[in-house]
């Protein structure tokens, strides 16, 4: 099959791209790469305050670690929630709220307040940012055609890596400098700003499931992809002709499979943002600030992959190649290495090795959330995309509900001994991800099921 018999056709109901919605789409995506990191650098305020808070507020490693868990105890839940509005409600307003209650939420503790004020703050944080990412998906790839959806989808998931790339040395410089409320008063400013940027220039594209007017988009042939997409209607573009139940989707090996292999990437994301720098600090034994650059080290090589998966998943769909391949084992395949290098890990010796292998086992298991998301946009029809995105979501941040007390426990019962096994634990989590990525997703196998 030639390139020229691939080329994907616009679909019935969709207006042709203009350089004005062009230049549109990717203004859109690059607001939303920023509201990723905004919502990062929420995020990683309490993992690089981590000693400070611990002394400010008398707290123990599992009461610390108890405080970083709060912030997925409604995180799932919300995840969920307004991942279904989403397929009812624009997206824009969606995000616009979500920017403004993150700002809101941290307000009293970068105030003042003990551990309580420092729970509460943690809940509503993570319940106005659980649905951040499934609805930030959302809104970009409504700009885009499924055979062009992977350098944007993956420029959001680089939105956490820029996210943490620029609050450690900022926020750093902050804590030491200022203390670390007035790291979280810089965070919550900053979603206020993005949100006043937002107002004016976001929106959803042509490719959303409804209209600017909350009409149905006309239905139409699917787009063509070298798969067989194009013989589907509704799935990737505009809505489908009859509304697919939820159950029926959740219940495909693909979307069961995206979802498994996306949980092990949230479990490393967690790990990272709360334990990683006390790991390299006090179970590794590096300096504050040789920790810092390899915190930097981490991250940088998180989004190098994610834009290199970009490529070749694009590259290959291009050329005719099925999702399941350019999606599902190139995703796999990474968490697999991932696996491999963490059990590794705690047996190698201190200095380049375990650095080599700390770097590669976290490193590159950040790609899958970008194959998570475009899969699952391939594989639903886009009047549901929103709703199984969020439920995804909602499933894979469990993740980071148990993660970092989890860690914290072990590092309460046995010292700086206790991350060797937490590593070890995550090679399990990534093994079993991979497996579930290289085995089960085949979006173009489960669309004609849901079609049929």
């Amino acid at each position: 099959m030639t390139e020229t018999e691939v080329a994907p056709a616009v679909p019935v109901g969709i207006p042709k791209p203009t350089n004005g919605s062009r230049r549109r789409a990717w203004v859109v995506t690059a607001l939303l790469v920023v509201f990723m990191m905004i919502n990062f650098a929420d995020k990683s305020v309490l993992g690089l305050a981590a000693d400070q808070i611990r002394e400010d507020l008398g707290l123990s490693a599992a009461a610390f670690g108890l405080a970083n868990s709060a912030f997925f105890l409604l995180f799932s839940v919300c995840g969920a929630a307004v991942g279904l509005l989403a397929d009812r409600i624009r997206p824009k307003w969606l995000l616009l709220a979500m920017a403004v209650l993150w700002s809101l939420s941290q307000a009293p503790l970068a105030v003042g307040g003990g551990f309580a004020v420092l729970i509460a703050s943690r809940v509503l944080l993570g319940a106005a940012e659980g649905p951040a990412f499934p609805v930030a998906q959302q809104a970009t790839l409504s700009w885009f055609p499924n055979h062009r959806r992977n350098l944007p989808g993956a420029l959001i998931v680089l939105g956490v890596t820029l996210g943490v790339l620029v609050a450690a040395p900022v926020l750093t410089w902050v804590i030491h400098h200022h203390g670390w409320r007035s790291a979280v008063a810089v965070v919550a400013l900053a979603g206020v700003l993005w949100a006043l940027l937002w107002i004016p220039f976001g929106g959803e594209g042509p490719y959303a499931a409804t209209s600017d007017k909350g009409s149905p988009a006309s239905a139409g042939p699917g787009e063509g992809t070298g798969t067989g997409e194009g013989a589907r209607a509704g799935t990737g573009t505009g809505p489908a002709r009859h509304r697919t139940p939820y159950r029926r989707i959740l219940a495909t090996r693909t979307w069961i499979g995206a979802t498994t292999a996306y949980f092990g990437t949230y479990w490393v994301i967690a790990f990272a943002l709360v334990w990683l720098p006390s790991y390299l600090h006090d179970g590794l034994g590096y300096s504050s600030a040789a920790s810092t650059r390899l915190l930097m080290l981490f991250w940088g090589l998180s989004g190098g992959v994610v834009l290199g998966q970009a490529g070749l998943t694009g590259w290959l769909l291009r050329r005719g190649i099925a999702s399941r391949w350019a999606r599902g084992r190139v995703g796999g395949v990474l968490l697999l290495i991932g696996a491999a290098a963490c059990l590794a890990l705690p047996s190698a010796p201190a200095g380049a090795a375990s650095v080599v292998l700390l770097i590669a086992g976290f490193g590159l298991a950040g790609a899958m959330g970008s194959v998570a998301a475009t899969t699952v946009a391939e594989l639903v029809p886009a009047d549901r995309r929103g709703g199984a995105l969020g439920i995804m979501n909602a499933v894979v941040t469990i993740a980071g509900l148990i993660a970092p007390t989890l860690i914290g426990r072990l590092v309460d019962t046995h010292g700086a001994e206790g991350y060797p096994y937490a590593v070890l634990i995550t090679a399990g989590v990534l093994l079993l991800s991979g497996t579930a990525a290289v085995t089960l997703i085949d979006p173009d196998r489960d669309a004609r099921l849901l079609s049929a």
